[in-house]
């Protein structure tokens, strides 16, 4: 699936955080985001995922403007967080992931992709840091969607296990579908397409300013 994303800006609590970002992911294709901390890495990607408003601008899927319920339709989002129940035995927590998407998958290949089999009945909250991110990210083998947004997504893991999510990256977009990770690290990915994000430079009076209303601030969103 296509990504595309024209002159889009956000802000949040009354700053803006980028703007008149353009940019485009092909099908079969993950795109990198490179830039320093702060510059709005995280927040493009949330605001991709559906989870937090554009102040300007679109994104588009395959053509066609897509809404943040249809953002959120299409994409799989992995963040900072884990995104995991501690309470929870590893298998369990993919087999909930697996129930809300309602995904047609075996939860037992994913949890063998990240070495985590023989981890399938011990509660997540044991685990180390490495393993809870492994199968957070195995949350993305169990989603079906063909957009993945990743947010640093090797932090806490080893030289092996990072190799492994290039890996699953290689082999979700050869299936056709797409990427957007946001890292400092080289990934060994094929060549694709790179945003480089920059501090917003501040807006001319009358040009390229964005909405001054902020959308969580008037109950918007």
């Amino acid at each position: 699936m296509r990504i595309e994303i024209e002159t889009l800006a956000c802000q949040r609590g009354g700053r803006t955080v980028f703007r008149d970002v353009d940019f485009s992911v092909p099908a079969g294709t993950a795109a990198l985001l490179r830039g320093p901390n702060g510059v709005g890495k995280s927040t493009l990607l949330r605001v991709l995922a559906g989870l937090i408003p554009a102040s300007a601008g679109r994104c588009l899927l395959d053509g066609a403007p897509a809404s943040p319920s249809d953002l959120q339709e299409h994409v799989a989002y992995s963040g900072h967080l884990d995104a995991v129940k501690p309470a929870l035995t590893v298998r369990q927590n993919l087999d909930v992931w697996a129930g809300i998407f309602g995904a047609d998958v075996d939860v037992d290949t994913a949890l063998a992709f990240f070495g985590l089999d023989e981890l399938f009945d011990r509660p997540v909250a044991q685990c180390s840091a490495g393993q809870k991110r492994r199968l957070g990210l195995a949350r993305l083998l169990v989603t079906d969607r063909p957009v993945w947004l990743l947010d640093e997504p090797t932090v806490s893991l080893d030289h092996a296990s990072a190799q492994l999510v290039a890996d699953m990256i290689n082999r979700h977009c050869q299936a056709g579908g797409s990427a957007m990770i946001a890292t400092h690290i080289d990934l060994a990915l094929p060549d694709g397409p790179v945003l480089e994000m920059v501090p917003p430079a501040p807006a001319e009076p009358g040009k390229g300013a964005v909405d001054t209303q902020d959308a969580f601030l008037d109950g918007q969103w």
